[in-house]
């Protein structure tokens, strides 16, 4: 079987393609034929060695999201069966409750082997069904980004009808909240640097989009939009150089839910306590919520949007394009 591997974390030029022998699955484990993979910010820094949300196992098997087929279970293997249709989840032994610091050692593509593989076995319980109408590719975004969209929306307080939800950005998680919320009855405010892609969030069900180069104080621009109030949620994926904005875009009370790094910056603690605001780190989420999610994908027939779909061979490039920033949604590596 064809797979990649980082040798020593020194960037994605380093992704190397090689030969392997398909591995055979032992008692309740399960061999999955990879079909497609998706990329996430975060394998750029898994790939350069500065990922510091974990540690990173040596001659790595990148990409934590992957969607394929069960080609053969070992022995007491219950949960699945060959032929079906999965995804494996982000954390292997995060199944349900709180998040445990010991969960952290079994994330894809980073403290194990990960996914940019023809077959990977998983212990069947690290796997979910995926949505009976999505594609290989499609459900191939699910397992990190829309899974952190789905916890920020749902895991603390859950949106309801008639609230307001601002996403920054189009990125995958920033596109899958926006369509939760949508989906969820909620208004959705959108921020970019590209009038093109507010146009194509406001096509997903975007109420209103903010260009925050052409307005820099773009938090004022949400207050105005909210009359004054602010929104329930934030899904805050600029890190501690948008956070400040994001918390004074967030009404009395509100949420902001803290995802991605991406800026520098300081912060107030004291406009926290002033806006009575919630901040909340959210890292990924549970295979219980994966379940829930996909119930809801497949209730509202949600379709995961693919900006992008490159060949195994050209997985740098898919890698490149990530990096580049200019997607809307996910960047897919197809495994067919």
């Amino acid at each position: 079987m064809r797979l990649y591997r980082l040798p020593k974390h020194e960037g994605f030029d380093d992704l190397t393609l090689m030969e392997g022998d398909i591995p055979t699955p032992g008692r309740g484990q399960v061999l999955v034929r990879i079909r497609a993979a998706s990329l996430n910010f975060r394998d750029l820094s898994v790939a350069n060695g500065r990922y510091v949300m974990g540690t990173l196992a040596p001659n790595l098997v990148p990409l934590s999201d992957g969607a394929g087929e069960v080609v053969e279970t070992g022995p007491d293997v219950t949960r699945v069966k060959p032929g079906d249709r999965v995804a494996g989840i982000f954390m292997q032994g995060w199944l349900g409750g709180e998040i445990e610091p010991s969960y952290r050692d079994t994330a894809l593509g980073g403290a194990i082997d990960g996914v940019l593989a023809e077959y990977v076995v998983f212990d069947q319980q690290g796997l979910v069904h995926i949505p009976a109408h999505l594609s290989y590719a499609q459900a191939a975004t699910l397992p990190c980004a829309a899974v952190t969209a789905w916890n920020a929306l749902t895991g603390l307080h859950p949106i309801l009808p008639g609230q307001t939800v601002l996403v920054l950005g189009t990125g995958g998680v920033s596109i899958f909240a926006l369509q939760f919320a949508v989906a969820a009855g909620a208004r959705v405010i959108a921020t970019s640097s590209s009038d093109a892609k507010l146009q194509r969030a406001r096509a997903f069900g975007a109420a209103d989009g903010i260009n925050y180069t052409q307005t820099p104080e773009w938090q004022a621009e949400v207050r105005r939009l909210t009359d004054g109030r602010g929104v329930d949620h934030v899904v805050e994926v600029g890190g501690p150089g948008t956070l400040p904005r994001s918390i004074a875009a967030a009404r009395l009370g509100g949420v902001v839910s803290m995802i991605g790094v991406l800026t520098r910056g300081q912060i107030d603690p004291l406009s926290i306590l002033a806006g009575g605001v919630i901040v909340r780190g959210v890292f990924v989420g549970s295979r219980a919520m994966f379940e829930a999610m996909n119930r809801a994908i497949a209730l509202h027939r949600i379709e995961p949007v693919i900006d992008r779909i490159f060949p195994l061979e050209a997985a740098a490039q898919a890698y490149r394009a990530l990096k580049s920033a200019q997607h809307v949604g996910k960047i897919v590596i197809s495994l067919e």
